[in-house]
């Protein structure tokens, strides 16, 4: 999918391995409208830093994204690498350096030379296209085992507009938001207070409710990018209609590309949404919801499509969900498990095992206290997770 005014470029730079796409650039011919969220780690990679200083302005022109190293805990030569690689960016786009982004991922706490950058950064910006996403998106992988984009089309008083999400992330996915890179962009015409809105209540909606395996990372953006190049009647408070279609096309996006982080989970075999509900209020529903999901027996048991009611009572046990355990009803999919906190035998173990065959199914924990509902999405435990993470930097 094309967006008006915007173009993409990824190319081999050996930041970490030979041959493989590692270097990407996104470019609005205009300097766009453009917000973001950030890592709640208290631990922030030098590109984070840098971005949420100059995000402060709401615009931006350039997005320069590496992977192969994180650029995170690397002191002072990682700002300067970081700030070095915008510089040269900008100085071959003829834009302020203050306009560039900069993104990495990768390992953590490894020096990163600025020497990749020196070699390739011409190459990339001569590379530039209209139809380059796609490989900026293969350039932003890690353990990934596929790329992931998203796109969606709409009209805004009569005007057709277009939006394009990428995204990368298979472990280290816990909120707020997971190890997880995501940059959208649109010609949209929308004023900034609604942009980072739409991208606030958005990424609350769709990255902060995945989970892999309760890690956080110190380098997870999200970005957007407005260029309004579609010329649509202005996105803001006095346009209640284009605002709706906008949230809404925006948060479908967000939350396709979070599902695909899902399913490609390191060794994922299966997609699990977590689903509380009966809760007394929200915060105790979505406690127990992630506490559920981020169970390494939990997961190990969809994987072994084990239904283990015990261990998932046990996990909301130790969630902040206040709860009486013999009111508390389990269910696979329609499949009743539990009710009034007692087993229901074991014909219904052998149909609720049956559920866990699929590759994607729903767990729902009924506690008949409340009206608050919180779903989490997650998937289960393999034994390649372990194999994938014990040798990631080899």
């Amino acid at each position: 999918m094309k967006i008006q005014g915007f173009s993409a470029a990824a190319v081999r730079a050996g930041i970490r391995y030979k041959n493989r796409l590692d270097l990407g650039l996104i470019y609005s011919e205009v300097p766009a409208i453009a917000a973001g969220v950030f890592t709640t780690n208290r631990v922030k990679a030098a590109p984070v830093l840098l971005d949420i200083e100059r995000l402060g302005q709401g615009k931006a022109q350039a997005v320069l994204v590496n992977s192969g190293n994180a650029n995170a805990c690397t002191g002072d030569q990682g700002m300067a690498t970081a700030r070095d690689s915008s510089r040269m960016v900008a100085t071959q786009l003829g834009i302020d350096e203050e306009m560039v982004q900069v993104a990495s991922t990768g390992v953590i706490g490894e020096p990163m030379s600025i020497i990749p950058f020196e070699q390739a950064i011409p190459e990339l910006v001569d590379g530039l296209s209209p139809d380059g996403f796609d490989d900026v998106a293969r350039a932003i992988m890690t353990t990934d085992t596929v790329p992931k984009t998203s796109s969606r089309q709409i009209e805004i008083d009569g005007t057709l507009v277009s939006i394009l999400g990428l995204a990368k992330g298979s472990g280290m996915i816990m909120p707020d938001m997971a190890t997880m890179l995501c940059f959208v962009m649109t010609d949209a015409q929308v004023i900034f207070s609604e942009l980072q809105a739409v991208v606030r209540i958005g990424v609350e909606k769709s990255f902060n409710r995945i989970t892999i395996d309760g890690d956080t990372s110190t380098n997870d953006m999200v970005l957007v990018m407005a260029n309004g190049a579609a010329g649509n009647t202005w996105i803001d408070e006095d346009n209640p209609e284009g605002q709706s279609i906008f949230e809404e096309a925006m948060l479908e996006i967000f939350q396709d590309l979070a599902m695909q982080i899902v399913a490609d989970g390191e060794g994922a075999t299966k997609v699990v949404t977590v689903r509380v509900q009966g809760a007394r209020d929200e915060e105790g529903a979505m406690s127990a919801a992630h506490t559920i999901a981020n169970s390494a027996l939990v997961k190990t048991a969809f994987f072994g499509e084990d239904a283990n009611w015990g261990r998932i009572i046990a996990a909301l046990g130790r969630s902040d969900c206040y709860f009486v355990p013999e009111k508390v009803s389990i269910y696979f999919d329609d499949v009743q498990m539990v009710m009034n906190g007692v087993g229901m035998g074991i014909e219904a173990e052998d149909a609720c095992s049956a559920v866990l065959k699929k590759d994607r199914f729903t767990l729902t924990v009924d506690v008949q206290d409340g009206l608050e509902v919180a779903e989490v999405y997650t998937c289960d435990l393999s034994v390649d997770y372990v194999k994938i993470n014990a040798d990631y930097r080899s």
